[in-house]
C-alpha cells in the first residue's frame, strides 16, 4: 500500500512531463509550418509572377527596361517598353521622401521637445488619423482640390521665378497642370508623413530624460539637443521609419493614378504629366491582353524586385548602423 501510494505521484510527475513535450513539440510544428507557408506563399507569388511576365520577357528582354515608347495597338507588332513608369516610381517616391522627411522629423522635433503637453495628444491622434486615411480618398482630394490649387497658384510662381536659371529651368519648365509628377510625389508625401513622424516620435521619446538634460545644464540650446542628443541616441529607429516610408511610396497605386497624368513619356519637368509601374497596372489592366497583359505583370515583377531591393538596402543600412554603434 504504501509503494504504491508513493509511486503514484511520480507516474503523475511523468504524464504531466509527457503532456509538456507533447505541447512543445506541436508549438514547435505549428510555427514552423507558419513559417514555411509564408515562405510557399512568397514563391508562389513570386513564380506566378515570372510565368505571367515571361511572354513579354521573351518578346522584349532587356530593351522593355531601356524603352520610353508604350503602344500596345501598334502595328505590326505592339511596342512595350517600361522606362516610363520605372523612372516616374524612383523620382515620385525619391521627391515625396525629400518632402516628407524633414516634415516629419520636424513634426516628431515638436512633439517631444516644445509642444504643450495639452497638444501632444491631439495632434499625434491627427497624425495618426492621416495614416488610416483610404488611398483613394487621397486620390480625389489630390485631383479636385490640390491638383488645381497647385496649377493655379504654386506652379505658375515656381516656373517664372527659376525661368532664366540653368537646369532649373527645365526642371520646373510649364506650362502648369493639375495633372503632373510633382503633385503625384506631393500627394505620396503627405501618405507617408504620418509614417516618419509617428515613428519618429515613438523613438525620440526614448531618450533618457539625464541625458537631454545633462546637455541643457551646460548650456545647450534645444537645437544643440536635438542634434547632438536625441538624433544620434536614435538614428537607427529614425532611420527605420524612413526606410518604412520609402517601402510604401512606390507601391501607392490609386492615389497616384488620379494625380500623375498617366503619361509614359519621360520630360525632364517635374509639373508634367508622368505615370508609375502602379498607376500603369491599375489603369491597363483591365483591358489588357496576350503579350500587353504580360507587359504589366512584368512591371508588376519589377515593381516586387525594386520593393526587395529597397528593404534589403534598408537591412543592410541598419546592420550597419548598430555596428557602428557598437550593438
Amino acid at each position: 500500500m504504501a509503494a504504491s501510494a508513493a509511486d503514484e505521484p511520480t507516474g503523475d510527475r511523468s504524464a504531466a512531463l509527457d503532456r509538456l513535450r507533447t505541447n512543445d513539440l506541436l508549438f514547435l510544428w505549428a510555427t514552423r509550418v507558419s513559417a514555411w507557408i509564408v515562405l510557399l506563399i512568397l514563391g508562389g507569388i513570386i513564380a506566378s509572377l515570372i510565368v505571367g511576365a515571361w511572354p513579354a520577357i521573351q518578346a522584349f528582354g532587356i530593351d522593355f527596361l531601356t524603352t520610353q515608347r508604350w503602344a500596345p495597338n501598334a502595328q505590326p507588332e505592339p511596342i512595350l517598353g517600361g522606362l516610363g513608369p520605372i523612372y516616374g516610381t524612383l523620382v515620385s517616391s525619391l521627391i515625396a521622401m525629400a518632402i516628407a522627411v524633414p516634415v516629419g522629423l520636424g513634426v516628431a522635433v515638436f512633439l517631444t521637445e516644445l509642444c504643450p503637453q495639452k497638444l501632444r495628444q491631439p495632434i499625434s491622434t491627427a497624425i495618426e488619423l492621416l495614416a488610416g486615411i483610404p488611398s483613394i480618398i487621397y486620390g480625389m482630394w489630390g485631383f479636385f482640390v490640390l491638383g488645381p490649387f497647385l496649377a493655379e497658384h504654386f506652379q505658375p510662381a515656381v516656373i517664372a521665378a527659376f525661368a532664366n536659371v540653368p537646369i532649373l529651368s527645365e526642371i520646373f519648365r510649364g506650362p502648369a497642370s493639375n495633372l503632373s509628377l510633382f503633385n503625384a510625389s506631393l500627394v505620396l508625401a503627405i501618405m507617408v508623413l504620418p509614417f516618419i513622424a509617428s515613428i519618429s516620435r515613438d523613438v525620440f521619446m526614448t531618450v533618457p530624460p539625464v541625458l537631454k538634460e545633462a546637455a541643457y545644464g551646460v548650456g545647450c540650446t534645444t537645437w544643440e539637443v536635438v542634434r547632438n542628443v536625441v538624433i544620434p541616441y536614435t538614428r537607427v529607429g529614425v532611420i527605420g521609419g524612413m526606410l518604412l516610408a520609402l517601402g510604401r511610396a512606390p507601391r501607392e497605386t490609386m492615389a497616384v493614378t488620379f494625380v500623375i497624368g498617366n503619361s509614359f513619356k519621360i520630360q525632364s519637368s517635374i509639373f508634367a504629366p508622368s505615370t508609375t509601374i502602379s498607376a500603369a497596372i491599375a489603369s491597363e489592366f483591365a483591358e489588357a491582353s496576350d503579350v500587353h497583359q504580360s507587359a504589366l505583370i512584368l512591371l508588376g515583377l519589377l515593381l516586387f524586385a525594386l520593393t526587395f531591393a529597397v528593404l534589403a538596402v534598408a537591412r543592410l543600412l541598419l546592420m550597419r548602423v548598430e555596428k557602428k554603434a557598437g550593438n
